[in-house]
């Protein structure tokens, strides 16, 4: 199949990104830039387009995502510390960015007669972002059937949407992903920060796949008591 992805340039969809060269025909990736103050992460996206011989699309949606005020990602709101579990990681959804992102990935995907988008929610989304949820991509699959019948067949890839971020550090591991050449610290600054709700994800999911951690944070050992923290809330 020819597949386009959606990467943002984080170790997931990096992930995902060596996955499809492996296993398809990778025929581009493709990443946003919405307004987020971790845009940095979209050089990590034209590196592994770089590395994987693809070209990379970067589109411009700043004018969008302005208008998706409130979340933390785009907007004057402090990036919250802790586990990804802890209810004060909601400010951190853009309202129906997926939704919007993989609308223009499909229309680019049947411009250039790919017949699959590929993209990197995984199981540890589907607390907060509805719109990372094996719901929203069956039903986004329906969706697009309906919007291109008659023109294009483009299907939905999602093989992380039901595996732990653990589980994609082992599979990326497999298709030799240069983790630390990825990026997933909301807060964007010039080191990972290692107290973000993504930063503690990705240092929790290197210790569960029983893989090194090549990624230099400001604050290396605050995930572990983000994720005590958690397990104890979690049994009161």
């Amino acid at each position: 199949m020819k597949v386009l992805v959606v990467c943002s340039g984080g170790l997931d969809s990096v992930s995902l990104a060596h996955r499809v060269a492996t296993e398809n025909q990778l025929i581009g990736l493709i990443s946003f830039n919405y307004g987020q103050r971790h845009n940095k992460e979209i050089g990590y996206a034209a590196r592994c387009a770089e590395r994987l011989g693809v070209p990379h699309h970067v589109l411009d949606i700043r004018s969008i995502g302005a208008h998706l005020t409130g979340s933390a990602l785009t907007d004057d709101v402090e990036v919250p510390d802790g586990h990804y579990a802890e209810e004060t990681m909601k400010s951190t959804v853009v309202p129906n960015r997926n939704a919007i992102m993989l609308s223009i990935a499909f229309g680019l995907a049947a411009a250039q007669k790919a017949d699959a988008v590929a993209v990197a929610v995984h199981g540890g989304d589907h607390f907060i972002y509805p719109d990372c949820r094996p719901g929203f991509i069956d039903a986004f699959q329906t969706m697009q059937a309906r919007a291109l019948d008659g023109y294009a067949d483009v299907s939905l890839l999602a093989p992380y949407v039901n595996l732990s971020k653990a589980a994609i550090v082992v599979d990326g591991a497999n298709h030799s992903t240069p983790f630390a050449e990825t990026w997933s610290c909301y807060k964007g600054g010039e080191r990972h920060c290692g107290r973000c709700g993504t930063c503690v994800e990705r240092r929790e999911a290197f210790h569960l796949a029983g893989h090194t951690d090549p990624t230099d944070y400001e604050d290396p050992n605050f995930w572990s008591e983000a994720v005590s923290r958690c397990s104890a809330e979690e049994v009161r």
